[in-house]
């Protein structure tokens, strides 16, 4: 109350000048100041989230000659399983045949 009481008093003067600010907006700077810091610090916080996420996406670019090998690795294996499970049975029947020879 005060404050109103000095701004109706300065221009009861003749004073020229700005009155003097009320409680509430004393209060809207404080907080408007308050709110733009913690907007500045989401704003650092987001820079480096993105400078770290832009790292691991840069590790993970250095892994996809890795990949790709693996890949054709995984290709190739995947053909040969067909003539070894023709191969893998004709030694199961030599093996057999050998372990009738031994138990005679």
């Amino acid at each position: 109350m005060s404050t109103t009481t000095r701004a109706t008093a300065a221009t009861a003067n003749g004073a020229g000048g700005a009155p003097e600010k009320s409680f509430f907006e004393l209060q809207r700077e404080i907080l408007v100041s308050e709110i733009a810091q913690s907007l500045e610090h989401v704003l650092q916080n987001i820079n480096k989230l993105n400078r770290s996420l832009e790292e691991v996406i840069a590790v993970g670019n250095e892994f996809s000659p890795v990949e790709a090998l693996w890949s054709q690795f995984e290709n190739v294996m995947a053909k040969d399983p067909e003539g070894e499970a023709e191969g893998g049975e004709q030694g199961v029947q030599e093996g057999e045949e050998e372990g009738e020879e031994h138990g005679k």
